[in-house]
């Protein structure tokens, strides 16, 4: 298996996509399952079999948690556009990339899968 040299702004760009997605899985998992407010429902029969079968009435989100939520996505998106428009993937064979962009992902964790800090 090849090793890949990543530069600085690049693994601390990823470093970053990491937070952010944490930060984004956390915030979401705290709000309510709708954005919009909804009346309680319960599901069919028969329906959607993973999934609870009733759900309470939701106050939905609050404006300022939209913002929270959608800060947080432009984030992420812009995160990853830097990432997969570096100038670093230019350097590595066409073949090779997908192995790489999976190193990438994996070269800021420890055996745990934690996060460590960028160099």
């Amino acid at each position: 298996m090849t090793t890949y040299d990543y530069p600085d702004d690049l693994l601390k760009a990823q470093l970053a996509l990491s937070e952010v997605r944490a930060s984004l899985e956390a915030l979401v998992k705290k709000l309510p399952y709708s954005v919009e407010p909804m009346d309680a429902w319960q599901r069919p029969d028969g329906y959607w079999l993973a999934t609870s079968p009733a759900y309470p009435a939701s106050p939905g989100w609050s404006d300022y948690e939209q913002n929270e939520v959608a800060v947080l996505r432009a984030r992420e998106r812009d995160l990853a556009a830097t990432i997969v428009t570096h100038a670093f993937w230019n350097e590595v064979p066409g073949p090779e990339r997908s192995d790489a962009r999976s190193q990438l992902r994996r070269a800021l964790g420890n055996e745990d899968g934690e996060v460590q800090e960028a160099a």
